[in-house]
């Protein structure tokens, strides 16, 4: 066993788990104050239900050795079965369980992902459902053919240093497919829908650049010159792509927002994911600065096309993770890049986006001719926070209260565009029930 890679691994492990919850941050921020606490869970829960079925079989089904066709592990690893503290990934490597617990990581985000994209319109046990099934015939399958040895993508020299098309093409094209289903927000293109805090905002893109250190570098899976790369260049495209994000963004509405530099950020660290080992910090700034103005140009097309992807998850991974995959033929070094390369990253892009969406798409359906997918149109109009947890994220009591002694939260006017008092004698009218 190497130990100093081990403490690596772990060490990049637990800043890939704290993205979790600073993506529920981001993601929280982002919403109206109605629904800011569901937004949270829709993040959150995803570390529970996750863990659980990456040991019965998540695992196993990932990096178990293929069945056949590079397109699924087989079910050797059920359990954990056959592996112990001292197994090891190979002569000189790490414990499995390290391997496992850093890749584990990765499976709990991917779905954490796509939750902004259905903000505040879709039932939260329909959601945890959704994330099982999706995990299990997606992510599970998808990631063995990235990064298993015996995965047909990965048989084809595909470049996914860190996750760009298992994690950031899957999870974008794998929300649309979802928001199609589902259907728009009421109130999509009339009402103000604006982030009800952005300090939140930017504290969770804090986090997630802070934890994307361990989610890029420590693919590396070792403390070596690879890793060092891949964390510099990390920094390098996240800062080019805010940057490049607020000029697209100045020169098309006039101003520089927070949300702007915050997203911008996000938008360079998935660029950069798929191919920070293979390019020099030259073309970690190309790629981060193309990301930025791409992926500002991108958000805007769910206005244009009139699907509601509430929080620009279509628009930042999706775009953001293709953009950083094929750059790879372009920008690696090293002889690495070249039409060649492009071509294959083309093919791994374009693969993963076709399974994604039609599976994706038919899970959505399953979800939603069975228990339903989306919130009844009062619990949306009053808020997913009350309707599904009973709580919600702002004690408002000392400035409203409710006539059934309960705080209940009174979203104000600009935030939702309409009345609060309308929105509270709805409220109202629900806990009276």
């Amino acid at each position: 066993m190497n130990g100093a890679d081990t403490a690596f691994v772990l060490i990049s492990a637990a800043l890939v788990m704290l993205m979790t919850p600073g993506l529920a941050f981001f993601y929280g921020g982002m919403v109206r104050v109605k629904s800011a606490l569901n937004m949270l869970m829709m993040s959150f829960i995803s570390l529970g239900i996750v863990s659980v079925l990456w040991v019965l079989y998540g695992y196993s089904l990932t990096f178990g050795d293929d069945i056949g066709a590079g397109l699924l592990g087989n079910f050797d690893h059920i359990g954990f079965q056959g592996i112990n503290a001292e197994t090891l990934t190979g002569e000189g490597g790490i414990p499995v369980f390290a391997f496992a617990l850093f890749q584990l990581m990765f499976a709990v985000l991917t779905p954490a992902l796509m939750s902004g994209a259905l903000a505040d319109r879709v039932k939260f046990t329909a959601w945890s459902l959704f994330i099982a099934l999706w995990v299990t015939v997606v992510y599970f399958p998808v990631a063995h053919w990235v990064w298993q040895a015996d995965g047909w993508l990965y048989k084809l020299e595909v470049i996914d240093f860190a996750g760009g098309t298992a994690v950031h093409i899957n999870a974008g094209i794998g929300a649309l497919a979802a928001v199609l289903v589902v259907g728009k927000r009421i109130g999509f293109k009339k009402d103000a829908m604006r982030p009800h805090s952005l300090p939140l905002v930017v504290l969770g893109a804090a986090l997630l650049w802070f934890g994307w250190f361990g989610f890029n570098a420590g693919s590396a899976l070792a403390a070596d010159g690879t890793a060092a790369t891949m964390a510099f260049n990390t920094q390098i495209a996240t800062g080019a792509a805010m940057i490049g994000w607020l000029i697209y963004e100045r020169i098309r509405h006039g101003a520089l927002t927070t949300l702007g530099a915050a997203s911008g950020a996000i938008a360079g660290l998935v660029a950069i994911t798929p191919s920070g080992a293979h390019v020099n910090p030259f073309g970690a700034l190309l790629i981060g600065v193309v990301a930025g103005a791409v992926c500002s140009w991108a958000v805007s097309l769910k206005f244009k096309l009139g699907y509601d992807d509430s929080l620009d998850v279509v628009g930042v991974h999706l775009v953001g993770g293709v953009v950083g995959t094929l750059l790879v033929g372009v920008l690696a070094v090293d002889g690495v890049g070249g039409l060649s390369q492009l071509g294959k990253q083309a093919v791994g892009a374009f693969a993963v986006m076709g399974y994604s969406f039609v599976v994706s798409w038919i899970l959505a359906k399953f979800v939603d001719v069975t228990i339903g997918f989306r919130a009844s149109e009062d619990d949306e109009v009053s808020g997913v926070d009350m309707a599904f947890h009973a709580e919600s994220a702002y004690d408002f009591s000392a400035v409203g209260g409710s006539p059934a002694g309960r705080a209940v939260a009174a979203p104000t006017a600009d935030q939702d565009g309409t009345s609060a008092a309308a929105q509270q004698q709805s409220q109202n009218k629900k806990v009276d029930a």
